[in-house]
């Protein structure tokens, strides 16, 4: 082989190594610019928090202010995520899941209506406790100081429904102190049975504490002792017809965190 020829083929190999390196760098340089972006993606993902969505969230009317505010919190802390809240009895909420009512998750005052869904929920999680007090009309013009005094035939006495937790949550200290009570109303949930003391339309009546602690300006509260005393459990658990499931999940999670504590214990509800 010529001399020239073989300075012409050395020429050539030089010119296209020159050329392959370049493109070797580009090639480098868009695979890690690709890599830098699905980073970014993870991390904006990551950073949004919960999945966005509208939620229905079935809740104990015994949950009616707290969870306004513990909505508005859940709200500004995950953008772009609406809870809509339908409050009341437990019972009422039980019979609306099962009837296929459109909702991603539930709340309720007892563990009994709960587990008696099962099939309908994910697990559930107690999120708060709660006892019970005798709400009288602002002053206590009758003058109750017990659960005794509730069986006076002459004072006007208004309980919740047996089938609602918290009427049988008050049957139950009745029975155990063998006190006999004539109602002269039963209603659907603990938000009704205030009313009624609120109004006048009654003299007493057995509630959440929480709940007299939302009419301190109409109701006083009439402590019950430890040991005559109930407690109210709450648990919340996912509806396995939510179209939301992951941000449902979220929401529900979210109601054991340190800020949703807060504002649940803030409102006079025990920790779980």
């Amino acid at each position: 082989m010529s001399p020239l020829i073989t300075r012409r083929r050395a020429a050539a190999a030089v010119l296209t190594t020159a050329l392959l390196i370049p493109l070797a760098a580009c090639g480098d340089s868009g695979s890690d610019q690709a890599k830098d972006k699905d980073s970014g993606s993870k991390a904006a993902s990551s950073a949004s928090g919960a999945p966005k969505a509208d939620l229905t969230v079935l809740a104990a009317a015994s949950l009616t202010d707290v969870f306004k505010e513990a909505g508005a919190a859940y709200e500004k802390e995950n953008p772009g995520t609406k809870v809509t809240f339908s409050f009341a009895g437990s019972q009422e909420l039980a019979a609306q899941v099962k009837q296929g009512a459109p909702a991603d998750a539930l709340v309720t005052a007892d563990t009994r209506t709960m587990d008696g869904l099962t099939g309908e929920t994910g697990t559930p999680a107690v999120i708060a406790k709660n006892r019970l007090v005798i709400a009288v009309g602002e002053g206590n013009p009758e003058k109750v100081e017990n659960l005794k005094d509730l069986s006076d035939a002459e004072l006007k006495v208004v309980l919740a429904a047996p089938e609602v937790p918290v009427g049988r949550y008050s049957k139950q200290i009745l029975d155990a102190q063998k006190i006999e009570v004539k109602p002269v109303s039963q209603e659907p949930n603990v938000r009704a049975v205030l009313s009624k003391v609120e109004l006048g339309e009654a003299d007493a009546g057995i509630v959440y504490k929480t709940d007299a602690a939302t009419a301190t300006d109409k109701v006083d509260a009439i402590d019950i002792p430890d040991a005559e005393n109930a407690v109210a459990s709450y648990p919340a658990a996912t509806l396995k017809g939510s179209k939301h499931s992951e941000a449902a999940a979220a929401f529900v999670a979210w109601l054991s965190t340190p800020a949703a504590q807060k504002i649940l214990q803030g409102a006079g509800f025990q920790q779980p």
